[in-house]
């Protein structure tokens, strides 16, 4: 950006020099000063539109990390909860087992 910005300002001083050199009048100098005025007036407005841009993609980067976060803290808590289910029905399966053992059939 800061390229096209410097390319512009250098097109409106080149277009300056070639109308005076011309013998350009006042008037010439004048609209043509402010049509470079006008396309260094545009060219800060993308720059800031671009610099608004940028932010808004960090934040929503920041979001997404922050999620990603969340999401394997959620799937770490889901991995210890299944292995305590699985060892609960161990515990389940010996106590039915011993039962079985102890009684007459």
């Amino acid at each position: 950006m800061h390229t096209f910005i410097r390319n512009i300002s250098l097109a409106a001083v080149m277009g300056t020099t070639l109308l005076l050199a011309g013998c350009a009048t006042v008037e010439d100098v004048k609209k043509a000063q402010s049509t470079a005025d006008q396309a260094m007036s545009a060219a800060q407005a993308a720059q800031q539109t671009a610099n608004a841009a940028q932010t808004q993609a960090q934040s929503a980067m920041s979001a997404a990390q922050t999620a990603q976060q969340s999401a394997s803290r959620a799937n770490s808590g889901v991995t210890d909860l299944n292995t305590k289910v699985e060892g609960v029905s161990q515990d389940v399966d010996t106590l039915k087992s011993s039962r079985r053992r102890g009684q007459r059939g």
